[in-house]
C-alpha cells in the first residue's frame, strides 16, 4: 500500500484534458468569450436595441454579427474539445495488468488505483507512478524510454530496492505478489521529474528510496520482458501530469496596438454619441419645442431628457465602428499562414521526414519584425554528429586534423572483436602504446572514458551499440571502444568493460551527476583489485581549478587546449584521483544522511560533498571533438544580416572555440574588431560611453587582419562577465545602446539561465523583436523568454521544440520562414488590419454627418439589413483572399534582395501612426461617401431611399475598390477576389 497526508483525497487514473460537458459547454464559452471586450460591448448594445425608447435599428442588426462570431468560435472550440476527449478516451481506455485477487487481469488505464501492483510487458507505456517491485531482468533492472517526458530517446535504467528483489524475484509468482503488504511513505505529489523521496517500510525493514526506483508514466518500457510495479502516484498526481502547465499566451505587436485602436475606437465613438446627443438636446430646446408640429416628438415635453435617450440611440447606431468581426477573422488568418509554413516544400528535411511546424499559430506577423536572433551554437549552428578527431593524454598530442575525416586512413583494429568502425582519429603510436601497456597514464585515460559516463548498451549481432544521453559521450565511449576499451554492460552497483579482450567488473559506488551548474560529471568506483578511483570529465575551468598542486602535464595540455580550441574542437579535460577506505566510508556516511534531510539542504549538503570528494585531481588529459557546421549556416547568417538581424550567439564553450566557430560560419568577418570584457568595462564606466565606444572601434584589439581592423566591430562576453550586469543593472542600457552598433555579440561559458537573462536584457532595454533558436533543453528557457521561439529537432531529444513557437530540422530554413513567410504575413496582416478598421469606420461614421440633417434624431441612413450584412457578407471575402494570399514580391525576390525585410523591423505598416493614418482616411472617406450623394440629391424629387441606397452602393463599392488598390503584385486568386 501507498500512505498519503491525512485527509488528501487520492486521484482516480482518469485523464480530463477536455473543458466542455453537455451541460457545460453553453455557459463556459459564452463566459469565456465574452471577457473580450468587443463582444461585451456588442452584448451592450443588443440589450440597449430591446429598449424601444432609444433603438434606432432593430435589436436583431447588432445580434446577426455577434451571434455569428459566437458561433464560429464556439464551433471551434468544441472541435478541439471533442478531440481532446477522444484522445483522453484513448488514453484511459489503454490495457494493463492489474493483480486482482491473487491473479492478473486485464484493466484499462483508468481502473488503475494507488496502492495496485501492475505488470508492465515489454514496449507498454506505463499507467502510473509506479514503486519498481521486480523485472525479468537480473539485478531486477528495467529499462526505459523517456522520450514522452523529456524529449531524449535513449534508454535509462531503473532498479528494484535490494529487499524486494531478493524476496520477489526468486519468487515470481502471483502469490508472492499478493501477500506483498509493505507500506510506502512518500512525498506530496509534485513536477519535480528527477527527484523522488520515499520509505518503504517491510518485514521490519525501512528502505530508502529515490527517483532511481520509481518507474514514471509515459514512459516506455525497453529490453526487458515484463516489470511489477505498486501504483504510487496516478492520474493528476502523477509527475508528468504535474508538468503540464498551462501556456504561456504570446501576444504580438501587432495585437497590442490593435487593442489600442480599438479602445479609441470605443472612446470616440463614446465621445461623438455625446456630442450628438448635445446637439439633439438643443435643437429639441431651440427648435422642436417652438415648432407646434415637432414639440410633440420631445419626450415628456423634457429636451433634456430626449437628448439623455439620443445618446443611447447613437450609441447603437455607430456600433458598426466596432470591429467586432475583426478577433475572429484575425485567428482564420493566422492559422492560413501556419499552414503555408508547414506544407512550404523547401522547409522539409528528408533526413528526419519533418516539415516545419507552427506549433503557435498568432505570432506570424512577428517573423516579419525580427531584429535579434538570438541562437545556440552547438546544435544549432552546427550538426552535433560529433567525430572524436584528437586527444592529449600525458602532455602528447594524438590525431591529425589536417586530414578530413572522410580521408583518415582506418587503422587495422581487426584485433578488437569489439570494434565497429566510426572511428575518425588515425594515432597508430597511442595504439602501441595502449597495446603494449607503456603507458599507464593513457592505460586510465582510456578505462575513464569507458567508466565515466549514463550510457546503456545494446547488443546487436552480438556488438554493443550505446544509447547514450548526449552526443557527446556517444562519441567518447564510442572512441574508447575502436581503442580497446569497449563498455559492456552495467547494473546500478556494477559496470563490466573489456580492456584489450580483457573483461573487468567495477563496482559502481557513487556517481556525481552532471549539471549545466557543475559542467562536470564523476564516478567512483572500486576496482577488481579492490582500490578505490574517482573519475572526473567535464569542462576545462572547471576542472584545471581542482587539479592537484603541481600536477604533472598541466602545462602542455592547457597549450594543447588551446591548439583544440583554434580549431573549433569541442573540448573536455579527464582526471583522476585515488580515495581512501577512510575518506570513502566517511563521505558514503554523509551521503547517507543527506537522503533524510529535506530537498534544500540535501541539495546543499551534497554540491558540499561532491566540492569535496571532487578535488586533487591529477590530469590525465583532454579530449577534442568535431562538431560540424550544418549546411547552409553561413549563407544562412550572411543573408540574415543583409536584412537587418542582429546576431548573437550563446554558448557554453570556450571563447576561442565561439569565436573561432563565429569567424567560420560567416558571423565574424577578416576585417571584424573584437571588444572583450576588459576595454567595454572600461567604456561602460565612462562618463559618455557612446563616444568612448566610438574611439574604441578605431583601435586594434583582436582581428584577423590587422591592417583592416576597425571596420566593423562585435563584443565576446563570457558568463562570468555577464554575471557584473546582475550587480550593476544601470549598465544594460548602456551595453544595449552600443551593442546596436556592433555587428555581433558572443556569449561563452553562459549558463541555461544566463540565456534566458540576455534574452531578458533585450527585452528590457530595446522595443525589437527577439527570436531565440536552439536543438537542447538548455535552450527551453532562452526560447520560452523570446518574443519569438523556434526550436529544432535535432539529436538532444524534443524538449526545444516542444516549448517552442515554431519548429523546423535545420537552421537554413530560418531564411525561408523569417524572410518569405515572415515578410508576407507581416504584409497581409498589416493591410488587412489598417483596411478593415478602414472599411467599418467610414462605414459608420456617415450617421455622424447625416445627423447634422435629421436634428440629431439618430435615425438610420441605411437600411436596416444592409447594416448588419455589409461586414458579414459584401465586404469579407476580399480582404480575407488578399490577408490570405497578397505578396508584395516572390520568394525568390525577397532572397536576393533581403534589405526589403527590413520595412516589417521599422514597423512601417502597422504602427500607431499608420493606424491613425487609416482611422482619418475612414473621416474623410465617410464625408465623401454622405456629402457628395447629399449634394447631388438636395432639393430635388429623389426620396431618402435613393440616397439610402446610394450612400450603401457608394460604401460597398469604395471598400471593394481600396482592396484592389492595397494590392502589390497581381495574382490569379487575388484578381478574381
Amino acid at each position: 500500500m501507498a500512505d498519503s497526508a491525512p485527509g488528501d483525497e487520492l486521484r482516480d487514473n482518469v485523464v480530463r484534458s477536455y473543458k466542455y460537458t453537455p451541460l457545460t459547454f453553453l455557459p463556459l464559452t459564452l463566459f469565456e468569450q465574452f471577457q473580450r471586450v468587443a463582444n461585451l460591448y456588442f452584448l451592450l448594445m443588443v440589450v440597449l436595441q430591446c429598449v424601444p425608447a432609444i433603438s434606432s435599428v432593430p435589436w436583431y442588426i447588432s445580434f446577426i454579427p455577434l451571434a455569428s462570431v459566437l458561433a464560429v468560435r464556439g464551433i471551434k472550440d468544441l472541435a478541439n474539445d471533442m478531440t481532446r476527449r477522444r484522445s483522453d478516451a484513448a488514453i484511459n481506455s489503454r490495457p494493463c495488468d492489474i493483480l486482482i485477487s491473487q491473479r492478473f487481469e486485464t484493466a484499462q488505464w483508468r481502473d488503475v488505483s494507488v496502492g495496485d501492483i501492475v505488470r508492465i510487458h515489454k514496449d507498454q507505456v506505463i499507467p502510473a507512478d509506479l514503486l519498481l517491485l521486480s523485472s525479468s531482468e537480473p539485478h531486477s533492472l528495467s529499462y526505459v524510454e523517456t522520450a514522452d517526458i523529456d524529449g531524449e530517446t535513449n534508454l535509462k535504467y531503473k532498479q528494484a530496492p535490494g529487499a524486494t528483489h531478493d524476496e520477489l524475484t526468486c519468487k515470481p509468482s502471483e502469490d508472492s505478489l499478493s501477500t506483498f503488504d509493505a507500506e510506502v511513505l512518500c512525498e506530496e505529489p509534485n513536477n519535480q521529474l528527477y527527484t523522488f523521496r520515499g520509505k518503504l517500510f517491510w518485514r521490519g525493514q525501512r528502505i530508502l528510496l529515490d527517483s532511481d526506483h520509481l518507474l514514471l508514466r509515459g514512459t516506455v518500457l525497453r529490453n526487458t520482458v515484463c516489470s511489477y510495479g505498486l501504483v504510487i502516484y496516478t492520474g493528476t498526481d502523477t509527475k508528468i501530469l504535474r508538468n503540464c502547465g498551462k501556456l504561456r499566451v504570446k501576444k504580438t505587436r501587432t495585437e497590442k496596438v490593435l487593442n489600442k485602436a480599438v479602445t479609441g475606437i470605443v472612446l470616440c465613438v463614446l465621445l461623438c454619441a455625446l456630442l450628438l446627443s448635445i446637439g439633439a438636446g438643443v435643437f429639441a430646446s431651440r427648435v422642436m419645442e417652438q415648432t407646434e408640429v415637432l414639440s410633440a416628438l420631445v419626450v415628456n415635453g423634457n429636451s433634456a431628457y430626449s437628448g439623455f435617450l439620443v445618446y443611447w440611440s447613437y450609441i447603437i447606431l455607430l456600433s458598426p465602428a466596432m470591429p467586432i468581426a475583426l478577433y475572429i477573422t484575425f485567428e482564420m488568418i493566422h492559422t492560413v499562414h501556419s499552414l503555408f509554413i508547414g506544407w512550404d516544400i523547401d522547409m522539409y528535411w528528408e533526413k528526419s521526414d519533418k516539415r516545419a511546424e507552427a506549433r503557435n499559430t498568432s505570432l506570424n506577423e512577428e517573423l516579419g519584425q525580427v531584429e535579434y536572433l538570438l541562437s545556440d551554437k552547438t546544435g544549432t549552428l552546427t550538426q552535433n554528429c560529433l567525430l572524436f578527431r584528437q586527444c592529449c593524454i600525458a602532455g602528447q598530442v594524438y590525431g591529425d586534423l589536417s586530414v578530413r575525416a572522410e580521408d583518415i586512413k582506418p587503422m587495422d583494429l581487426r584485433w578488437n572483436p569489439y570494434s565497429c568502425g566510426g572511428l575518425f582519429m588515425s594515432a597508430p603510436e597511442l595504439m602501441d602504446r595502449l597495446r603494449g601497456q607503456q603507458c599507464p597514464i593513457s592505460t586510465e585515460f582510456m578505462r575513464a572514458l569507458a567508466l565515466c559516463h549514463t550510457v546503456m548498451a545494446e547488443y546487436k549481432n552480438g556488438a554493443p551499440v550505446y544509447q547514450a544521453a548526449s552526443p557527446d559521450e556517444e562519441a567518447l565511449v564510442g572512441a574508447a571502444r575502436e581503442l580497446g576499451w569497449a563498455f559492456l554492460s552495467r547494473t546500478r552497483d556494477f559496470m563490466i568493460i573489456s580492456e584489450l579482450g580483457v573483461q573487468r567488473k567495477y563496482q559502481l559506488l557513487a556517481v556525481l551527476d552532471f549539471t549545466s551548474k557543475r559542467r562536470r560529471m564523476s564516478v567512483l568506483v572500486r576496482e577488481p583489485e579492490g582500490g578505490l578511483k574517482l573519475y572526473s570529465k567535464g569542462a576545462d575551468l572547471v576542472i584545471l581549478e581542482r587539479l592537484q598542486k603541481d600536477c604533472p602535464h598541466q602545462e602542455r595540455t592547457e597549450i594543447a587546449l588551446e591548439m583544440f580550441a583554434e580549431s573549433c574542437l569541442r573540448t573536455l579535460c579527464v582526471a583522476v584521483r585515488s580515495v581512501s577506505e577512510e575518506l570513502w566510508e566517511k563521505w558514503s556516511k554523509t551521503q547517507s544522511q543527506a537522503a533524510e534531510m529535506i530537498l534544500s539542504e540535501r541539495e546543499t549538503l551534497l554540491e558540499q560533498l561532491y566540492e569535496e570528494m571532487e578535488r586533487n585531481l591529477m590530469l590525465l588529459g583532454l579530449t577534442a571533438i568535431e562538431d560540424r557546421l550544418q549546411d547552409g549556416v553561413p549563407q544562412t547568417i550572411a543573408l540574415l544580416q543583409q536584412a537587418g538581424l542582429k546576431i548573437w550567439v550563446l554558448t557554453g564553450d570556450k571563447k576561442e572555440t565561439a569565436v573561432n566557430v563565429g569567424y567560420a560560419c560567416k558571423l565574424l568577418d577578416s576585417d571584424t574588431r573584437l571588444v572583450e570584457w576588459h576595454e567595454l568595462r572600461q567604456i561602460l564606466q565612462s562618463p559618455d560611453p557612446q563616444v568612448s565606444f566610438s574611439k574604441a572601434r578605431q583601435t586594434e584589439l583582436w582581428a584577423v587582419d590587422k591592417h583592416m581592423a576597425g571596420t566593423k566591430t562585435a563584443v565576446v562576453l563570457t558568463g562570468p562577465e555577464l554575471a557584473e550586469f546582475v550587480q550593476k543593472p544601470e549598465w544594460g542600457a548602456s551595453f544595449m545602446k552600443l551593442a546596436r552598433q556592433c555587428q555581433s555579440v558572443l556569449c561563452c561559458r553562459v549558463t541555461p539561465g544566463q540565456k534566458a537573462d540576455i534574452v531578458k536584457l533585450l527585452r528590457k532595454h530595446t522595443r525589437s523583436i527577439t527570436l531565440s533558436i536552439g536543438d537542447g533543453a538548455n535552450d527551453v528557457n532562452m526560447i520560452k523568454t523570446a518574443h519569438i521561439g523556434v526550436g529544432l529537432a535535432g539529436v538532444e531529444g524534443g524538449q526545444a521544440v516542444q516549448n517552442a513557437d515554431f519548429s523546423l530540422c535545420q537552421f537554413r530554413f530560418l531564411q525561408k520562414l523569417l524572410l518569405v513567410h515572415g515578410h508576407w504575413s507581416y504584409i497581409r496582416i498589416s493591410i488587412f488590419l489598417r483596411y478593415f478598421l478602414y472599411k467599418t469606420c467610414s462605414f459608420a461614421l456617415v450617421h455622424i454627418w447625416f445627423g447634422l440633417f435629421n436634428g440629431f434624431s439618430a435615425q438610420s441612413l441605411y437600411e436596416t439589413w444592409f447594416i448588419a450584412f455589409y461586414t458579414v457578407f459584401y465586404t469579407s471575402n476580399p480582404i480575407l483572399c488578399l490577408a490570405f494570399f497578397e505578396k508584395d514580391v516572390s520568394a525568390e525576390g525577397i532572397l536576393n534582395f533581403p534589405e526589403l525585410y527590413m520595412s516589417g523591423q521599422r514597423n512601417e505598416l502597422s504602427s500607431p501612426v499608420m493606424i491613425l493614418l487609416s482611422l482619418l482616411y475612414a473621416v474623410y472617406s465617410s464625408l465623401i461617401l454622405f456629402f457628395i450623394p447629399c449634394g447631388v440629391f438636395f432639393d430635388t424629387a429623389y426620396d431618402f431611399q435613393t440616397m439610402s441606397v446610394t450612400v450603401a452602393m457608394a460604401a460597398t463599392f469604395a471598400a471593394t475598390i481600396e482592396v484592389r488598390v492595397a494590392r502589390g503584385r497581381q495574382t490569379f486568386i487575388s484578381t478574381s477576389a
